[in-house]
């Protein structure tokens, strides 16, 4: 089947079938690829030129209440070696992030309950305390729209929370039945009820998916449109139950991100971590398929290993953040060039 067509009709309405996305996916070619790479990387430089938004990323904690199948931090995995950042680490690595020319700053971690309302927001209001000019992304997982909103008025401005699956069944795949699909869902609208820039996302490739998922993915990304959208290949942890399946794609993540920017041409669009592990030019490959973000890592050295969600994440080189200007290099080197601003979404641009 020649998907020509239905590429053409996103670029232009931002919006196909599920009948129509699944074909798009399951009819994929080199060809296919191409002309949506060209199309995706057409909107992205429309909206937001050659730059590439740098995110600081502190993972402040690997403790974790929840069991996701998938994950190497889940609470059953005896063999992770667990660490929390004092409030006092994370302001200091805020700190250094603002002087190496960080404007957003991600604190990202497991469902610690130590990170309750009065830790977190004290943390929240103390870095936009020092540093107004910054905007601080929170990626803490699953609360009440209580918290949320208390840390909304804290000054948290954004909130990443990867929604894994947008049909409930495959959710029951990679969850253990104390989590809910339906309450993953109802935070996220929760979160855009209360003011955030919200941010959605799924693995390429994890077990059980279909290209009838995948679909559905695309089409709660459409309907939803969420300011950022966070994909990356699934990579399996030898310490999960999922420690045999096969990883997912560079190619088929590459080609979904080409999509998204086809379905929302202003959303903030990372080339992650994930993809660099699975490929030494994935980032690169990401921002040449229409992403737009990379979240080098401000988290102490000696904690970088143990956030380990899958198997052999990078954890030295260009994705530190001290090492910002090799990132900017390898940026370069395809053309595009890394920006220290805050990185709002474009509203008017959509």
């Amino acid at each position: 089947m020649d998907v020509a067509p239905l590429i053409h009709k996103l670029a232009d309405t931002h919006s196909l079938s599920l009948d129509e996305y699944e074909a798009l996916i399951v009819n994929r070619s080199e060809a296919s690829a191409k002309l949506l790479r060209n199309l995706a990387v057409r909107e992205r430089v429309r909206i937001y030129g050659r730059t590439v938004y740098v995110r600081g990323l502190i993972e402040v904690s690997n403790i974790c209440r929840n069991d996701c199948l998938y994950c190497g931090i889940r609470r059953s995995n005896p063999n992770c070696e667990r660490y929390r950042l004092t409030p006092e680490e994370i302001l200091s690595c805020a700190d250094e992030g603002y002087t190496l020319g960080f404007r957003t700053f991600v604190l990202q971690g497991g469902e610690d309950s130590y990170f309750n309302d009065d830790v977190l927001g004290s943390v929240v209001r103390e870095i936009k305390s020092r540093h107004p000019d910054c905007a601080v992304t929170l990626s803490m997982g699953e609360r009440s729209r209580e918290s949320y909103a208390y840390l909304r008025e804290c000054g948290a401005d954004r909130y990443l929370l990867r929604h894994e699956t947008a049909d409930e069944t495959h959710y029951t795949q990679l969850h253990p039945r104390e989590m809910s699909y339906a309450h993953r869902m109802n935070c996220l609208h929760e979160l855009r009820e209360l003011g955030y820039a919200v941010g959605c996302g799924f693995m390429v490739g994890s077990p059980f998916q279909t290209a009838k998922h995948i679909a559905q993915d695309l089409k709660f990304i459409e309907t939803f449109r969420p300011e950022m959208c966070g994909i990356g290949p699934f990579i399996p942890h030898k310490d999960t139950p999922f420690k045999d399946y096969p990883a997912g794609t560079l190619e088929l993540t590459c080609y979904l991100l080409s999509i998204i920017r086809l379905i929302h041409p202003s959303v903030l669009l990372p080339a992650t971590t994930a993809l660099g592990t699975i490929d030494p030019m994935g980032r690169e490959k990401g921002i040449m398929s229409g992403a737009n973000v990379v979240m080098p890592n401000l988290s102490p050295v000696n904690v970088r290993k143990k956030y380990e969600l899958y198997d052999n994440k990078i954890c030295t080189g260009e994705e530190s953040a001290q090492c910002r200007e090799c990132l900017n290099s390898r940026m370069k080197a395809i053309g595009y060039e890394i920006v220290t601003c805050r990185g709002d979404v474009i509203r008017e641009a959509v």
